[in-house]
């Protein structure tokens, strides 16, 4: 299964949990953790690729550090929904 979607169908899952019960900072933990792992698991397969990249073309490295600046943004969606689901009502 494609991991994007996997993590999407988690996230959505504890959104919807933190909103159903009390338990909103076990909601808020698996999000941040959830999204820590994907982000590891992203930056790994993106960081090997930019240093397999960067032997071949070396003067396009800014484009290599964008691609695993992408796989970082993860962990802060991960964070942002955190958020959401401690701060809302």
């Amino acid at each position: 299964m494609n991991t994007k979607a996997l993590l999407t169908i988690a996230l959505t899952a504890m959104l919807a949990m933190a909103q159903a019960s009390t338990d909103k900072y076990l909601g808020a933990g698996l999000a941040v953790g959830l999204a820590g792992v994907g982000a590891g698991i992203g930056v790994g397969i993106a960081g090997a690729a930019a240093i397999s990249a960067l032997v071949e073309k070396p003067q396009e490295r800014i484009w290599y550090l964008i691609f695993v600046a992408l796989a970082e943004a993860v962990a802060i969606y991960g964070l942002l929904v955190s958020f959401l689901i401690l701060f809302s009502g």
